[in-house]
């Protein structure tokens, strides 16, 4: 009986997400079909990554959620996160060079704190559509701050930058918008950590380290609360809508020494 429970949450909120995910699909088309209009018999050049075509990843990536829910239930995906995320990065590698010629690159981790608790108090229906518009939330921001979603699994997301700057204004304004109305948002609050690394992919070199600090700054934080290392908050210089808590040590599994970070405040 819980199998079958389970196996028709699952189809609900399976038929849920790809109602909502043709809709983004089309959206996406018309907006591609937009931009390929007014590039034609322009000169070529490279273009950061916009928000058409990150709506298309995200609509990918909602029908891989479905997926997961069917397979694993409403439970299993919500658990899934921000070190089922890392670990995909550290086993995959996905090639980041494209993103800065410069050779380092700045990762965010994301994930909605108390998730699971949330979701069993909500419901699967009511948690499915509050995590679709949570993602859609995060896919726009990192759009408008010329930031690429490298993966997006349940409320987990892993987000690449060119600029230290971006990707913090980029948290900073997933912060406010959700600050800004809480009961919209079911005030759901949100953890991210930032770290800037290498984007180059030689075996075991610093890139799987990269993405372990990353992810262990994302999971020490609070809900609501932007982490950095400082690595990052040393690789800019603060301006003056930019500023940053006191110093703090931590040690990470897995990362030798202990670990300075910085509170953002937004």
């Amino acid at each position: 009986m819980d199998r079958r429970r389970c196996q028709t949450a699952g189809l609900i909120a399976l038929a849920i997400l790809l109602l909502v995910s043709r809709r983004q699909l089309t959206s996406a088309r018309r907006a591609l079909n937009r931009r390929q209009r007014a590039d034609d018999g322009a000169p070529r050049r490279r273009k950061p990554v916009g928000v058409a075509p990150l709506a298309v990843r995200a609509v990918t990536n909602t029908v891989q959620t479905a997926d997961a829910i069917v397979r694993k239930g409403i439970g299993g995906q919500v658990r899934s996160s921000i070190e089922d995320i890392a670990g995909w990065a550290r086993v995959e590698r996905p090639d980041l060079a494209k993103i800065t010629a410069s050779g380092s690159v700045v990762l965010v981790f994301s994930d909605i704190e108390g998730s699971t608790q949330r979701n069993e108090a909500m419901g699967d229906r009511a948690w499915v559509q509050l995590l679709e518009r949570h993602n859609r939330l995060i896919v726009r921001l990192v759009g408008e701050h010329h930031g690429f979603v490298v993966k997006n699994q349940g409320d987990g997301f892993m987000i690449a930058f060119a600029r230290p700057l971006d990707a913090l204004r980029c948290c900073v304004a997933v912060q406010r918008a959700l600050a800004s109305d809480g009961p919209r948002w079911d005030d759901i609050r949100v953890r991210m950590g930032a770290h800037v690394g290498t984007s180059v992919r030689r075996g075991e070199d610093l890139f799987g380290l990269d993405v372990a600090l990353a992810a262990r700054i994302a999971d020490l934080a609070d809900g609501g609360q932007i982490l950095v290392s400082a690595a990052l908050r040393e690789s800019l210089d603060c301006p003056d809508d930019m500023s940053f808590g006191e110093p703090r040590r931590a040690e990470f599994k897995g990362i030798q020494g202990a670990q300075t970070v910085y509170a953002v405040n937004a």
